[in-house]
Protein backbone atom coordinates (compact mmCIF):
# COMPACT_ATOMS: atom_id res chain seq x y z
CA UNK A 1 0.00 0.00 0.00
CA UNK A 2 1.14 3.49 -0.63
CA UNK A 3 3.10 5.62 1.98
CA UNK A 4 0.66 8.98 2.82
CA UNK A 5 0.84 12.10 1.09
CA UNK A 6 3.07 14.24 1.91
CA UNK A 7 2.07 17.61 3.72
CA UNK A 8 0.63 20.13 1.73
CA UNK A 9 2.49 23.67 1.02
CA UNK A 10 6.45 21.53 -0.05
CA UNK A 11 7.65 23.34 -3.04
CA UNK A 12 8.03 21.85 -6.26
CA UNK A 13 11.46 21.25 -6.90
CA UNK A 14 12.05 23.51 -10.29
CA UNK A 15 9.70 26.56 -10.04
CA UNK A 16 11.17 29.12 -10.97
CA UNK A 17 12.17 32.01 -8.09
CA UNK A 18 9.48 34.44 -7.94
CA UNK A 19 6.72 32.27 -9.38
CA UNK A 20 4.52 30.30 -7.69
CA UNK A 21 5.01 26.82 -6.94
CA UNK A 22 2.32 24.05 -7.04
CA UNK A 23 1.37 22.74 -3.86
CA UNK A 24 -0.87 19.46 -2.69
CA UNK A 25 -4.14 20.34 -2.12
CA UNK A 26 -6.85 19.36 -3.29
CA UNK A 27 -8.67 21.53 -5.14
CA UNK A 28 -5.90 23.37 -7.27
CA UNK A 29 -6.87 25.90 -10.17
CA UNK A 30 -4.21 27.15 -12.97
CA UNK A 31 -0.93 27.78 -12.19
CA UNK A 32 0.99 30.45 -14.07
CA UNK A 33 4.37 28.03 -13.32
CA UNK A 34 6.78 26.71 -15.15
CA UNK A 35 8.30 23.31 -13.33
CA UNK A 36 11.02 20.92 -13.05
CA UNK A 37 11.50 17.01 -12.90
CA UNK A 38 8.80 15.18 -11.39
CA UNK A 39 7.30 14.96 -8.05
CA UNK A 40 9.12 12.03 -6.72
CA UNK A 41 7.60 13.19 -3.18
CA UNK A 42 3.74 12.78 -4.00
CA UNK A 43 3.51 8.75 -2.58
CA UNK A 44 6.89 7.55 -1.63
CA UNK A 45 7.81 4.84 -3.42
CA UNK A 46 5.92 5.73 -7.12
CA UNK A 47 7.14 8.62 -9.13
CA UNK A 48 4.37 10.97 -9.82
CA UNK A 49 4.57 13.87 -12.22
CA UNK A 50 4.08 17.76 -12.94
CA UNK A 51 2.76 18.18 -16.02
CA UNK A 52 3.15 21.80 -18.37
CA UNK A 53 0.97 22.45 -21.19
CA UNK A 54 1.11 25.68 -22.92
CA UNK A 55 -1.92 27.10 -25.12
CA UNK A 56 -1.77 29.45 -27.90
CA UNK A 57 -2.45 32.76 -25.45
CA UNK A 58 1.18 32.30 -24.51
CA UNK A 59 -0.22 31.16 -20.82
CA UNK A 60 1.45 27.79 -19.32
CA UNK A 61 -0.63 25.86 -16.90
CA UNK A 62 0.18 23.21 -14.55
CA UNK A 63 -0.48 20.25 -12.33
CA UNK A 64 0.11 16.96 -10.67
CA UNK A 65 -1.38 13.97 -12.35
CA UNK A 66 -3.43 10.91 -11.28
CA UNK A 67 -5.48 13.10 -9.79
CA UNK A 68 -8.48 10.83 -9.12
CA UNK A 69 -6.40 9.19 -6.57
CA UNK A 70 -5.76 12.52 -4.45
CA UNK A 71 -8.21 14.71 -5.64
CA UNK A 72 -12.40 14.68 -6.07
CA UNK A 73 -12.51 16.87 -9.30
CA UNK A 74 -9.88 17.13 -11.92
CA UNK A 75 -10.11 19.73 -15.22
CA UNK A 76 -9.67 17.29 -18.02
CA UNK A 77 -9.28 20.21 -20.33
CA UNK A 78 -5.71 19.67 -19.13
CA UNK A 79 -3.38 17.19 -19.85
CA UNK A 80 -2.69 14.99 -17.12
CA UNK A 81 0.40 13.16 -17.32
CA UNK A 82 0.49 9.50 -15.90
CA UNK A 83 3.48 8.18 -13.72
CA UNK A 84 6.59 6.72 -15.55
CA UNK A 85 6.93 2.85 -15.68
CA UNK A 86 10.33 1.83 -15.31
CA UNK A 87 10.22 -1.65 -17.02
CA UNK A 88 10.39 -0.15 -20.53
CA UNK A 89 12.20 2.06 -22.63
CA UNK A 90 12.32 6.24 -22.29
CA UNK A 91 10.69 5.86 -25.88
CA UNK A 92 7.80 4.10 -24.71
CA UNK A 93 7.48 5.58 -21.38
CA UNK A 94 7.07 8.89 -23.12
CA UNK A 95 4.70 7.86 -26.02
CA UNK A 96 2.14 6.04 -22.99
CA UNK A 97 1.92 8.62 -20.61
CA UNK A 98 1.45 11.39 -23.20
CA UNK A 99 -1.48 9.02 -25.47
CA UNK A 100 -2.67 8.16 -22.22
CA UNK A 101 -2.74 11.76 -20.52
CA UNK A 102 -4.41 12.95 -23.91
CA UNK A 103 -6.57 10.15 -24.23
CA UNK A 104 -8.08 11.70 -20.66
CA UNK A 105 -8.27 15.29 -21.63
CA UNK A 106 -11.76 17.13 -22.47
CA UNK A 107 -10.59 18.74 -25.70
CA UNK A 108 -13.46 20.09 -27.44
CA UNK A 109 -15.07 21.82 -24.55
CA UNK A 110 -12.47 24.95 -25.12
CA UNK A 111 -11.45 26.63 -28.25
CA UNK A 112 -7.66 27.98 -27.40
CA UNK A 113 -4.98 25.53 -29.12
CA UNK A 114 -3.25 23.22 -27.00
CA UNK A 115 -0.10 23.02 -27.68
CA UNK A 116 2.61 20.82 -25.99
CA UNK A 117 5.89 22.34 -25.44
CA UNK A 118 8.73 20.06 -25.95
CA UNK A 119 11.07 21.46 -23.39
CA UNK A 120 8.73 21.46 -20.70
CA UNK A 121 7.64 17.93 -21.34
CA UNK A 122 11.33 16.65 -21.13
CA UNK A 123 11.62 18.32 -17.66
CA UNK A 124 7.98 17.26 -16.58
CA UNK A 125 9.08 13.16 -17.81
CA UNK A 126 12.32 13.32 -16.46
CA UNK A 127 13.98 12.23 -19.96
CA UNK A 128 15.81 14.03 -23.03
CA UNK A 129 14.74 15.76 -25.85
CA UNK A 130 15.30 12.32 -28.09
CA UNK A 131 12.57 9.67 -26.55
CA UNK A 132 9.67 12.78 -26.42
CA UNK A 133 10.42 13.54 -30.01
CA UNK A 134 10.46 9.90 -30.95
CA UNK A 135 7.33 9.68 -28.93
CA UNK A 136 5.56 12.70 -30.67
CA UNK A 137 6.40 11.06 -34.23
CA UNK A 138 4.36 8.41 -32.98
CA UNK A 139 1.70 10.22 -31.53
CA UNK A 140 1.39 12.14 -34.69
CA UNK A 141 1.29 8.95 -37.10
CA UNK A 142 -1.88 8.31 -35.31
CA UNK A 143 -3.28 11.42 -35.20
CA UNK A 144 -3.20 12.33 -31.78
CA UNK A 145 -0.72 15.42 -32.40
CA UNK A 146 -0.02 17.51 -35.61
CA UNK A 147 3.44 19.38 -35.87
CA UNK A 148 3.68 22.78 -36.82
CA UNK A 149 7.07 24.46 -38.31
CA UNK A 150 8.25 27.48 -36.18
CA UNK A 151 5.29 26.79 -33.81
CA UNK A 152 5.17 23.59 -32.06
CA UNK A 153 3.03 20.51 -31.98
CA UNK A 154 -0.81 20.80 -30.81
CA UNK A 155 -3.46 18.04 -29.90
CA UNK A 156 -5.35 17.52 -32.80
CA UNK A 157 -9.28 18.88 -32.91
CA UNK A 158 -10.89 17.19 -35.75
CA UNK A 159 -13.65 19.19 -37.35
CA UNK A 160 -17.29 18.29 -37.31
CA UNK A 161 -17.64 16.50 -40.44
CA UNK A 162 -14.67 14.75 -39.18
CA UNK A 163 -16.34 13.92 -35.73
CA UNK A 164 -19.69 12.63 -37.42
CA UNK A 165 -17.71 10.50 -39.89
CA UNK A 166 -15.83 9.36 -36.95
CA UNK A 167 -19.00 8.62 -35.13
CA UNK A 168 -20.73 7.07 -38.59
CA UNK A 169 -17.51 4.32 -38.42
CA UNK A 170 -17.34 3.77 -34.35
CA UNK A 171 -21.78 2.84 -34.91
CA UNK A 172 -20.69 -0.07 -37.56
CA UNK A 173 -17.81 -1.20 -35.85
CA UNK A 174 -19.81 -1.27 -32.21
CA UNK A 175 -22.83 -2.80 -33.47
CA UNK A 176 -20.64 -5.40 -34.91
CA UNK A 177 -19.16 -6.05 -31.19
CA UNK A 178 -22.66 -5.79 -29.76
CA UNK A 179 -23.71 -9.05 -32.35
CA UNK A 180 -20.13 -10.82 -31.47
CA UNK A 181 -20.95 -9.85 -27.25
CA UNK A 182 -24.53 -11.77 -27.92
CA UNK A 183 -23.16 -15.02 -28.93
CA UNK A 184 -19.90 -14.89 -26.58
CA UNK A 185 -19.93 -12.67 -24.00
CA UNK A 186 -20.27 -14.58 -20.28
CA UNK A 187 -23.60 -13.93 -18.37
CA UNK A 188 -21.73 -12.53 -16.03
CA UNK A 189 -20.13 -9.65 -18.45
CA UNK A 190 -23.41 -8.67 -19.67
CA UNK A 191 -25.32 -8.29 -16.04
CA UNK A 192 -21.86 -5.87 -15.66
CA UNK A 193 -23.27 -3.74 -18.04
CA UNK A 194 -26.40 -3.59 -16.30
CA UNK A 195 -24.67 -3.16 -12.97
CA UNK A 196 -23.08 0.23 -14.53
CA UNK A 197 -26.33 1.88 -14.43
CA UNK A 198 -28.36 0.92 -11.59
CA UNK A 199 -27.03 4.39 -9.45
CA UNK A 200 -28.82 5.90 -12.31
CA UNK A 201 -32.28 3.61 -12.98
CA UNK A 202 -34.23 6.33 -10.74
CA UNK A 203 -34.35 9.40 -12.98
CA UNK A 204 -31.08 10.95 -11.35
CA UNK A 205 -28.63 10.64 -14.57
CA UNK A 206 -29.08 15.03 -14.88
CA UNK A 207 -27.99 14.95 -11.74
CA UNK A 208 -24.41 12.79 -11.71
CA UNK A 209 -23.70 14.25 -15.54
CA UNK A 210 -20.14 13.37 -14.60
CA UNK A 211 -20.88 10.32 -13.09
CA UNK A 212 -22.73 9.19 -15.94
CA UNK A 213 -20.75 10.47 -18.67
CA UNK A 214 -18.05 8.32 -17.23
CA UNK A 215 -20.48 5.52 -16.97
CA UNK A 216 -21.33 6.03 -20.25
CA UNK A 217 -18.32 5.86 -21.82
CA UNK A 218 -17.03 2.89 -20.26
CA UNK A 219 -20.23 1.10 -21.32
CA UNK A 220 -19.69 1.53 -25.09
CA UNK A 221 -15.82 0.35 -24.38
CA UNK A 222 -17.41 -2.76 -23.01
CA UNK A 223 -19.03 -3.60 -25.54
CA UNK A 224 -15.93 -3.38 -27.92
CA UNK A 225 -14.22 -5.45 -25.59
CA UNK A 226 -17.09 -8.09 -25.16
CA UNK A 227 -17.19 -8.37 -28.86
CA UNK A 228 -13.98 -10.39 -28.02
CA UNK A 229 -12.46 -9.36 -31.39
CA UNK A 230 -9.29 -7.33 -30.88
CA UNK A 231 -9.41 -5.67 -34.47
CA UNK A 232 -12.13 -4.33 -33.62
CA UNK A 233 -10.80 -2.94 -30.53
CA UNK A 234 -7.44 -2.04 -32.52
CA UNK A 235 -9.50 -0.17 -35.23
CA UNK A 236 -11.33 1.56 -32.43
CA UNK A 237 -8.90 3.01 -30.12
CA UNK A 238 -7.59 5.72 -31.87
CA UNK A 239 -11.43 7.05 -32.53
CA UNK A 240 -11.75 6.72 -28.61
CA UNK A 241 -10.14 10.54 -28.19
CA UNK A 242 -12.21 11.97 -30.04
CA UNK A 243 -15.32 9.71 -29.59
CA UNK A 244 -14.94 10.39 -25.66
CA UNK A 245 -14.55 13.90 -25.64
CA UNK A 246 -17.61 14.15 -27.75
CA UNK A 247 -20.16 12.06 -25.58
CA UNK A 248 -19.00 13.40 -22.58
CA UNK A 249 -19.47 17.49 -23.70
CA UNK A 250 -22.99 16.17 -25.96
CA UNK A 251 -24.16 14.30 -22.67
CA UNK A 252 -25.84 17.26 -21.14
CA UNK A 253 -27.81 18.57 -23.74
CA UNK A 254 -31.11 17.96 -25.13
CA UNK A 255 -32.10 15.60 -22.56
CA UNK A 256 -29.67 13.22 -24.07
CA UNK A 257 -28.59 11.83 -20.36
CA UNK A 258 -32.44 9.96 -19.90
CA UNK A 259 -32.97 9.03 -23.39
CA UNK A 260 -29.38 7.27 -23.11
CA UNK A 261 -30.63 5.17 -20.33
CA UNK A 262 -33.19 4.06 -22.38
CA UNK A 263 -31.46 3.16 -25.21
CA UNK A 264 -28.69 1.38 -22.96
CA UNK A 265 -31.39 -1.01 -20.96
CA UNK A 266 -33.02 -1.95 -24.39
CA UNK A 267 -29.33 -2.85 -25.94
CA UNK A 268 -28.53 -4.78 -22.34
CA UNK A 269 -31.88 -6.46 -22.97
CA UNK A 270 -31.44 -7.80 -25.69
CA UNK A 271 -27.68 -9.42 -25.15
CA UNK A 272 -29.28 -10.97 -22.24
CA UNK A 273 -31.32 -12.83 -24.94
CA UNK A 274 -29.08 -13.43 -26.86
CA UNK A 275 -30.38 -11.78 -30.03
CA UNK A 276 -27.56 -10.60 -32.28
CA UNK A 277 -29.54 -9.14 -34.62
CA UNK A 278 -31.50 -6.69 -32.26
CA UNK A 279 -28.22 -5.87 -30.35
CA UNK A 280 -26.20 -4.57 -33.25
CA UNK A 281 -29.58 -2.56 -34.70
CA UNK A 282 -29.94 -0.75 -31.37
CA UNK A 283 -26.41 -0.21 -31.03
CA UNK A 284 -26.10 1.12 -34.46
CA UNK A 285 -28.88 3.26 -34.02
CA UNK A 286 -27.83 4.43 -30.23
CA UNK A 287 -24.64 5.90 -31.46
CA UNK A 288 -25.49 7.10 -35.38
CA UNK A 289 -28.25 9.33 -32.63
CA UNK A 290 -24.82 10.64 -31.84
CA UNK A 291 -24.21 11.68 -35.12
CA UNK A 292 -27.10 13.56 -35.83
CA UNK A 293 -27.23 15.69 -32.81
CA UNK A 294 -23.45 16.56 -33.56
CA UNK A 295 -24.68 17.65 -37.05
CA UNK A 296 -27.37 19.36 -35.89
CA UNK A 297 -25.99 20.95 -32.56
CA UNK A 298 -22.29 21.35 -32.01
CA UNK A 299 -21.85 24.02 -34.84
CA UNK A 300 -19.14 25.51 -32.62
CA UNK A 301 -16.51 23.01 -33.75
CA UNK A 302 -16.51 24.38 -37.06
Amino acid sequence: MAGPIRPARERVPGARVGEASLSLFPDFGNFGIVLGRAVEYVLPGRLYLVYIISYSDGSARGTQNRGRSLMNTVDRSKLVVEPLDTSVSYKARAYLALKQAITEMDIYDHRQEIRLDERQLCEALGVSRTPIREAMALLEQEGFVRSQPRRGIFVVRKTKREIVEMITVWAALEGMAARLAAERASDEEIASLRRMFAEFETGNAADHLGEYSEANITFHQTIIRLGGYSLIVDMTENLFIHLRAIRKLTIGQDNRAERSILDHQRIIAALERRDGDLAERLVREHTLGLARHVEEHCGFLD
